[in-house]
């Protein structure tokens, strides 16, 4: 189960800040500048916070994962109650994958998103797409939690599983983790059916993420990939116009709105 120093740790979060994986280094500190170091450029550019921050986090991440394949891994699970092993490239050419980390089992903004997700897993279902949450807590908290009703703060059963990244090598290979706390961030990734992330988002600590905009932003996905001429506008929904991307196909859509 997670520790008491950690869910400290989460609570004390929400003035935390993710800067573009694109940066080799990312430090924030009271007492000193922030500071940038872009490897490949190898020169550094210092600011200064506007606010004093009362914690402070590393993020060590690489290139952006947008557009590339995702980093695959095979993990243990809880699921209906059931310890399994899920493998991320089992769903290459099979199902789109909704792959979420949350930082602890046991807090508090991590059931309404976890509860809201298995809520809505039929919607998901409907369109060939599997939810996966990952969190650095053992199988054995992930079970404990589930079988906490939600009343009491707990998850019940859920429509998918909860996997365990007690190494924290997948909120690695992600972008994701916290290196000085130990826990992951608000990290959410679509991949398509070739294994490769299509669309990410990452929350600080403090802030959930909805599962209407996951939905839609799925559905967009799906569309422009069965309809490669096209592109989806800002806000677009199934049944709504959609865009050519050429000046002349634009000005159409222009035009209509």
């Amino acid at each position: 189960m997670a520790s008491s120093s950690a869910s400290a740790a989460l609570l004390s979060s929400p003035n935390h800040t993710f800067i573009s994986p694109k940066f080799q280094t990312l430090g924030f500190s009271t007492s000193s500048s922030l500071s940038f170091q872009y490897k490949s450029l190898r020169s550094s550019v210092s600011i200064r916070p506007s606010t004093a921050r009362r914690n402070s986090f590393v993020v060590r991440a690489g290139l952006p994962l947008v557009g590339n394949q995702a980093p695959d891994f095979e993990a243990e699970a809880v699921f209906d109650q059931e310890f399994i092993n899920v493998k991320l490239s089992d769903y290459i050419g099979k199902k789109y994958v909704i792959l979420f980390f949350y930082p602890l089992d046991f807090t508090f903004v991590c059931p309404t998103e976890i509860t809201a997700f298995s809520d809505r897993y039929a919607e998901f279902e409907q369109i060939n797409t599997e939810i996966l949450g990952v969190s650095v807590d053992s199988v054995f908290s992930h079970l404990a939690w589930v079988q906490t009703d939600r009343k009491s703060g707990g998850l019940g059963d859920l429509n998918y599983p909860l996997i365990s990244d007690v190494t924290k090598s997948i909120s690695k290979a992600f972008n994701v983790l916290i290196e000085d706390q130990g826990i992951a961030l608000r990290g959410l990734f679509i991949i398509d059916k070739e294994g490769v992330i299509q669309h990410s988002t990452i929350n600080n600590l403090a802030i959930g993420r909805s599962v209407d905009e996951t939905l839609r932003t799925l559905q967009a996905l799906q569309f422009v990939q069965e309809n490669p001429d096209e592109v989806c506008p800002a806000g677009w929904k199934p049944g709504e116009k959609s865009m050519k991307p050429d000046p002349k196909g634009s000005k159409e859509y222009f035009a209509a709105i």
